[in-house]
């Protein structure tokens, strides 16, 4: 059965710049799915995960420790790999499982000239009951779904994807997690690339899908901020700063995503432009930017991940736990994000354990309104969450020649801690939930 159309969440209010531009984005992708499923292509071949082969490595290689220098250059995958080929003129052909290594493109490739390119990033939990575990890993394959169509690569059911990942974790997860490492983790980085060969700005014909799983540093095991790789890719080991991220807000000429354009989507193309700007913030002793939209400067992104602040409303003295809404398409709809509104919709909108109760909101706000809110001392506290820096708790943000210290409870927020804490439960297996994805390791 094909797949159904993915609706995208949305809430707060848009404008009509904003609507007229995402319905247009939308008809393509609608237009382009359509294809995809009915019509000229269908009697092609759908992804089908119980047809994948399996090529087991002949030269198994060492796993390195969890904080080495191995690890921290983040250029080291476990033994195999899964690719599947797709075809305008056959679809989706056997996905296989084989040693990980190099495959060849030609130099024409699209991916190579025209960016037709979407990942996703998720992690491979040692829980402390001895299992693996994925977290949310459909609303990961959802999103790759919705990227893949942004940028005109073929459709395909997120639950085969799905379904190739675990089948990749359960191979290499117990020889590169071991269930002595409990409470670590593997990054998983499912991918989706054009490799038609010709160079003519048009819908690739050929596409490869591929899913490999790498060593990567605990980004928030240290109370420190983490040092990132040094810029020829090797452990940088620089002297970090007290805790808490360190954010330079964007400039006004530099935007990293708009209404109507992709923001919203998990491509290679919103990651490179935003490299000089985080390493500017880099040289400048930042950790990373504060993404700013329009002459108001609307708060949206933290380098990668979503932001929140908690904020004490002005008139009602009530605190908000505030975050970018999604309908405008100009952040991503992170996994992380979604489970932080819904645990705090869940369990905060009440005061408990000498906890005040927060009202989750949605909403644009701005710099001005934390410059406000600050100097009143309604400022309480700001994190950043995503898949690598996990739940990450902001202490300044640098904006126009001026710091804004936010306020912390120790090593974090109030907020962020506990919500950190509850998230860890799950992924780690403290708290049986459904999130939680258990993958049955193969042993052999």
């Amino acid at each position: 059965m094909a797949p159904v159309a993915i609706t995208p969440e949305s809430s707060g209010t848009t404008t009509p710049s904003t609507a007229t531009a995402s319905s247009l984005t939308q008809a393509g992708i609608k237009h382009m799915q359509a294809n995809s499923n009915t019509g000229e292509t269908a009697n092609l071949a759908p992804l089908d995960a119980s047809k994948m082969t399996t090529e087991l490595t002949k030269s198994p290689r060492a796993v390195p420790e969890p904080m080495s220098d191995e690890t921290k250059a983040q250029k080291t995958c476990t033994d195999h790999m899964v690719t599947a080929k797709w075809t305008v003129e056959q679809g989706w052909e056997a996905p296989e499982m084989k040693p990980y290594g190099p495959f060849s493109i030609m130099p024409s490739a699209s991916v190579l000239h025209y960016a037709t390119e979407c990942f996703e990033g998720l992690k491979l939990y040692r829980g402390f009951d001895g299992r693996l575990r994925l977290f949310r890993i459909s609303r990961n394959c959802a999103r790759m779904r919705k990227s893949a169509a942004r940028i005109a690569l073929p459709d395909f059911d997120p639950k085969e994807l799905e379904k190739l990942v675990i089948a990749l974790c359960a191979r290499d997860g117990a020889k590169w997690l071991p269930k002595e490492r409990a409470g670590s983790f593997l990054y998983i980085r499912p991918t989706m690339i054009g490799t038609d060969s010709a160079l003519g700005v048009q819908r690739p014909r050929e596409a490869l899908l591929y899913v490999i799983i790498a060593c990567f540093p605990d980004m928030s095991q240290s109370l420190a901020t983490p040092a990132p790789p040094a810029l020829n890719g090797e452990p940088n080991g620089e002297k970090q700063h007290a805790p808490g991220l360190r954010l330079v807000a964007s400039s006004e000429d530099t935007i990293r995503a708009w209404p109507g354009g992709f923001g919203y989507a998990k491509v290679g193309a919103n990651y490179g432009p935003s490299l000089v700007a985080q390493g500017e913030a880099r040289a400048r002793g930042f950790d990373q930017v504060l993404w700013l939209f329009g002459d108001e400067s609307y708060v949206t992104e933290a380098g990668a991940s979503n932001f929140f602040v908690v904020l004490r409303e002005k008139e009602s003295g009530k605190l908000q736990l505030i975050t970018a809404p999604l309908e405008e398409r100009i952040i991503l709809e992170g996994v992380t994000r979604a489970s932080v509104l819904e645990l705090a919709k869940e369990r905060l909108t009440s005061a408990h354990d000498g906890i005040e109760a927060v009202e989750v909101v949605e909403r644009r706000y701005t710099m001005t309104e934390l410059i406000e809110a600050h100097k009143e001392g309604r400022f309480i506290e700001a994190f950043a969450c995503g898949t690598a820096f996990f739940v990450a708790p902001i202490a300044l943000i640098h904006f126009r020649g001026k710091n804004i210290e936010v306020p912390m409870d120790g090593d974090s927020g109030v907020y962020a801690r506990v919500i950190k804490q509850w998230l860890f439960s799950i992924m780690y297996g403290k708290q049986s939930h459904e999130w939680g994805v258990v993958v049955e390791e193969q042993t052999e």
